[in-house]
């Protein structure tokens, strides 16, 4: 893969980092593509691969680097723990603001020849849900995206296509969560809800053996790809 870390201008005058991957076409539409709590692993890497084999300018941003830059955690129970502690002390507006200061660096690459979306995993589907009412990104995808439900007074702005994939047996998101996120955009014909009965969170991630579901993990890619195909 022709990849790379490059820098990203923060909001406030700084700077951090985001794992830049590019299609073998050189050129594509732009994805920000939101880590999970182990922060731009391995399994994050790849994810920004193979959506960069599919075509398009993927940027995955360091989110965690107000508190340790590059931070890249096995699934292992030490950096399980260590993921935790990183949650616990992430300010969750600040990495949304970053993950939108993304955004607008994306568009910027010449690299880019079309738009742009957020997609997250975990902490990463929350942040990409916030950060696309921030950044007025073109689409963007939420793959069991934690706290949402918190942050639905932005539901309101984000009016451009948004994909939500969540699982039916999450241990970490109840279905009351999720119930209140697809009230909030009842109605609304920008909005498109998958729910993938049997699975548990974090269904995507093949680093995660105890979790990953194959079957569960193709499906909403495949859906993802073709989402991302019809709106940028």
């Amino acid at each position: 893969m022709n990849a790379s870390w490059i820098d990203i201008p923060t909001q406030d005058g700084k700077q951090f980092g985001g794992y830049l991957s590019l299609p073998p076409t050189g050129s594509g539409p732009g994805i920000v593509l939101v880590q999970e709590i182990w922060g731009v692993n391995e399994h994050i890497r790849a994810v920004a691969d193979l959506y960069a084999l599919a075509g398009y300018v993927v940027l995955a941003p360091d989110v965690f680097w107000r508190l340790s830059p590059r931070v890249d955690l096995d699934y292992d129970a030490a950096g399980t723990q260590q993921a935790f502690g990183y949650y616990q002390q992430v300010d969750t507006a600040q990495a949304a603001a970053d993950v939108a200061a993304a955004v607008g660096l994306l568009r910027q690459r010449p690299e880019v020849t079309g738009k742009v979306a957020t997609l997250g995993f975990c902490l990463g589907g929350q942040l990409a849900f916030r950060a696309a009412a921030l950044s007025q990104a073109d689409a963007a995808v939420c793959f069991y995206g934690g706290g949402i439900d918190q942050h639905l007074e932005l539901a309101g702005q984000i009016t451009q296509p948004i994909l939500f994939h969540y699982a039916g047996n999450d241990e970490h998101i109840a279905q009351t969560a999720v119930s209140a996120v697809k009230a909030a955009f009842a109605g609304k014909d920008n909005a498109v809800f998958f729910d993938y009965p049997g699975v548990g969170h974090g269904f995507n991630c093949w680093g995660r053996s105890a979790v990953f579901n194959q079957s569960a993990a193709a499906l909403a890619t495949g859906r993802s790809l073709q989402f991302l195909a019809e709106n940028l």
